[in-house]
């Protein structure tokens, strides 16, 4: 009789252990973010070289202009702010940087943003891992919630978290079978950003799959091109023509070439100098979205939510290799799906040694010439940036060919599983 009740507690134990170390990773993972915002004050008190992103200011100097307007009585357009590319929704959300006075406030809003990310990456983590170590899901987690990059990204003031948010709790919603809310929100992470549209068709796919009823998908796509609509006409109802220009059709044909990791990036410098950019960068979509939708039938082969979370990784990972503009900040697009795809791979640990090598000494190389360039002022554009552009693009393609090549001799795991 004294059995039972000791397999039960050994049953119980677990889990309340997971849940304990889980609150000490996400308040370790708040102090450290903490700390990097404290010596992001020092160092822009007492460096020339400043902590905060330069995208941060466009910001708070958007939310200005909308918040002076306010006091006012009328509606003021963030637009006012040369280079403001962004829905007037992200402007509103440092309004409070005004209103109190601070300057950084701001980026506790962002850091907020990020962590909540974390906690979300941690619970999917667990609910679809196939494996059942107790501490795996934690430092499948830390990926997130502990990478340098992502802390620093989030507490210099760049905004990418609001979208990465969106997404994970979209994710979390269609895991939770709460399908109209996930498609709310997946509408306005869409509004936020443009990319995250490359999700639609591996979510479809899931969704046939899991209800075995179009009607369930053409649903999704409803409330998710609802929430869409109705938060972009309500911002054009507000600015009016700018809003579309400066939100969604600059990113069309923009050619940003600082700090631009990408192939194009040499043509784009040239193209920046001339009064009409060449018709060979206006189509350079065209690889990218061809190769970003054709990752989607990797979903079709299986299609649990464990292998949409690794398909929209190769997608992600694939649209900001093959994209016109790819700075650091867009990797952290593909890093909140990097722990679900870490969870169940069957790469060994020396490849995946061998294909890190590759990405960072790559970046290290374009880094350099980079430098060389900007600080020194050097003529690295031939040689050396071009080729840097090169090895990087090869490198990450030759990446992405290992991603898909463990994926594919993966063994499938039922959909079923979303019911854990």
């Amino acid at each position: 009789m004294n059995i039972r009740p000791r397999r039960s507690l050994e049953r119980t134990v677990k889990p309340t252990r997971m849940l304990s170390n889980g609150k000490l990773l996400i308040i370790a993972s708040l102090l450290v973010r903490v700390g990097f915002f404290l010596y992001g004050l020092y160092q822009d008190a007492n460096y020339k070289v400043k902590y905060t992103d330069i995208d941060y200011l466009v910001f708070h100097d958007a939310a200005g202009y909308v918040y002076e307007a306010w006091k006012e009585g009328r509606v003021g357009s963030p637009y006012q702010r040369d280079t403001y590319r962004y829905t007037p929704l992200l402007s509103w959300l440092l309004v409070p940087d005004h209103y109190f006075e601070w300057f950084h406030l701001g980026k506790l809003v962002f850091v907020a943003f990020d962590l909540l990310t974390g906690i979300i990456i941690l619970d999917l983590v667990k609910r679809c891992l196939s494996r059942r170590e107790s501490t795996l899901p934690l430092w499948l987690s830390s990926l997130w919630l502990l990478n340098p990059m992502v802390i620093t990204i989030s507490t210099r003031g760049n905004a990418e978290s609001v979208v990465s948010f969106l997404i994970m709790l979209t994710l979390l919603l269609l895991q939770k079978s709460k399908d109209t809310w996930s498609a709310v929100v997946y509408g306005l992470s869409i509004h936020f950003k443009i990319y995250p549209i490359i999700y639609c068709l591996p979510i479809a796919i899931f969704l046939y799959h899991r209800n075995k009823r179009l009607s369930e998908v053409i649903a999704y796509g409803f409330w998710a091109l609802v929430a869409l609509v109705v938060s972009s006409a309500a911002m054009y109802k507000l600015y009016g023509s700018e809003f579309l220009q400066h939100a969604y059709w600059y990113h069309l044909y923009r050619t940003d070439h600082r700090h631009n990791f990408s192939l194009w990036n040499l043509l784009l410098y040239y193209d920046s100098a001339r009064s009409a950019s060449s018709w060979l960068s206006k189509f350079a979509f065209l690889p990218q979205m061809a190769t970003t939708m054709a990752l989607s039938v990797l979903q079709w082969r299986q299609p649990s939510l464990a292998n949409l979370l690794n398909v929209l990784f190769l997608q992600t990972f694939a649209f900001v290799t093959y994209n016109k503009v790819c700075t650091s900040q867009y990797f952290v697009w593909y890093l909140i799906f990097l722990p679900f795809y870490i969870a169940n791979t069957n790469l060994s640990w020396q490849k995946g040694v061998c294909m890190a090598a590759v990405w960072v000494i790559t970046q290290a190389f374009w880094l350099l010439q980079g430098y060389l360039l900007e600080f020194e002022g050097r003529n690295v554009f031939f040689p050396g940036l071009l080729s840097a552009s090169a090895l990087f693009f090869i490198g990450n393609v030759w990446i992405l060919g290992q991603f898909i090549d463990d994926i594919n001799t993966r063994v499938p795991v039922s959909h079923t599983k979303k019911h854990n």
